[in-house]
């Protein structure tokens, strides 16, 4: 094997090429890629076919079956006229009606606090400073559920007139208890101001049919039998071009197989692209995934959700120090700056796969600010991003594959129990008992 830190051309091919770039133009152009609608298919097949044209082999779409849900019209109803909203994904349809209450950031404690049995509740998109852990919506709509709230209102705190998306329901139960609807900050506040403890209504039409989602794959590197995933998701919210979530990775991913296409005599072992389906519907594609593949054989998972409109990379790393190791030693040979965090991160497509003990980065762009911004918004678009940034991470990720997969890099597993433990350490484990992504029985071990 020729080490690929020996060499240097691939550096500036990878720094002028527009290969990333231009699929993640024809991703966004697709529209609505919503899991199990047409444009997603259309995502998947696309990438599949740009994985083949870097020269990747063995490129498919393999399907699986979901739960459909397709939007229709969504209102909040009041005595001050009907407020605008959209519906959340996975949300039932149906009407419910109650007293508005603003439960403010929608904190554990806020609802242990509160009176919220019959109301329609609204609660912020993201936390308090201080507060020691980001909350998950699904966590606060479950909340509600679990406290008789008759409807949920999720509120931006972004400013710009955007209301937010995003999913609620459980592996065992996709469709949600309660219709939920996103505002924007300016009509929560408004909301707030004016029919604060009023009964307000909120309406929500959708349909629920049984849909078929995939995920595209390909391969390169020798026919070993362990492998690294190099992972992303096609898929998007049905309300934006999802440009940075996650049209981004998914280029990403292309561009970093277009560079170790021209170098796969630098592999020693195989590397598997896969651009997931529905993972903005609860991580559906790569847990199908994880429950098809040998994870016993997987030495590790680089995952890329949500990168390029920040331009410095950040990994997660989930309590694998060697991952920690590896990616600094890529920081070290660029003299470029990556942050890395230790600690835990359940909420994308690496999780199947880290919560088995399996080593696995969440990559991501470094940001202002808490939250995701204008992810999740009508607002993530294709013009925020920087053709610079595609082209810069991909260089530092294919060089980090290319680490990983050398044969004299080790990366040690965990016990899951281990990850389960500091899943709890970090005050996780309540949050996804709710929402019903806690995977582990009482001693720790995954639950079958």
């Amino acid at each position: 094997m020729t080490d690929l830190s020996t060499r240097t051309e691939w550096i500036g091919e990878t720094f002028t090429s527009d290969t990333g770039w231009d699929h993640l133009e024809s991703l966004v152009d697709i529209g609505n890629r919503m899991a199990g609608q047409p444009g997603e298919r259309e995502a998947l097949e696309a990438t599949r076919d740009a994985l083949a044209d870097a020269g990747c082999r063995d490129a498919r779409v393999e399907e699986f079956d979901l739960q459909g849900w397709e939007r229709g019209d969504a209102e909040i109803g009041t005595d001050a006229g009907a407020q605008d909203c959209i519906a959340l994904p996975r949300s039932p349809a149906g009407d419910a009606a109650g007293e508005f209450v603003d439960l403010g950031y929608g904190l554990p404690e806020d609802f242990e606090a509160a009176d919220v049995e019959g109301a329609v509740v609204m609660v912020s998109s993201t936390v308090p400073d201080h507060y020691e852990r980001f909350i998950h919506r699904r966590e606060k709509y479950y909340y509600a559920v679990e406290h008789g709230a008759a409807a949920f209102v999720f509120r931006n705190h972004v400013e710009g007139c955007l209301p937010p998306t995003g999913s609620v329901g459980t592996a065992d139960s996709p469709i949600g208890d309660v219709p939920a609807v996103g505002v924007s900050a300016e009509v929560g506040a408004r909301l707030n101001r004016r029919v604060a403890g009023d009964e307000v209504t909120v309406s929500v039409d959708c349909e629920t049919p049984e849909a078929t989602s995939g995920n595209a794959m390909a391969e390169l590197g020798p026919d070993t039998d362990e492998e690294l995933l190099v992972t992303s998701h096609a898929d998007a919210h049905d309300v934006a071009e999802g440009a940075m979530d996650n049209g981004a990775g998914t280029a990403s991913i292309v561009e970093v197989a277009a560079a170790l296409a021209a170098n796969e005599d630098a592999l020693d072992t195989r590397v598997r692209f896969v651009a997931f389906g529905a993972e903005e519907v609860g991580l559906v594609g790569s847990s199908v995934e994880a429950d098809r593949t040998d994870r016993d054989a997987v030495e590790a998972v680089v995952n890329v959700d949500s990168n390029v409109f920040g331009r410095t990379l950040k990994l997660h790393t989930h309590g694998f120090d060697d991952l920690t190791a590896a990616a600094e030693r890529v920081a070290d040979r660029f003299s470029h700056p990556v942050e890395c965090i230790p600690e835990q991160n359940p909420h994308s497509d690496h999780w199947p796969f880290v919560q088995a003990g399996v080593p696995g980065y969440m990559v991501s762009g470094k940001t202002e600010g808490r939250g995701r911004g204008w992810g999740h918004t009508f607002a993530d678009t294709f013009d925020k991003l920087e053709v610079r940034n595609l082209r810069e991470q991909a260089v530092l990720l294919a060089a980090l594959v290319a680490d990983l997969a050398d044969a004299d890099t080790d990366v040690a597993r965990q016990d899951p129990a281990d990850v389960a433990a500091a899943v709890e350490a970090q005050d996780l484990a309540e949050g996804m008992k709710i929402t019903g992504d806690w995977p582990y029985a009482d001693d720790g071990s995954l639950a079958e």
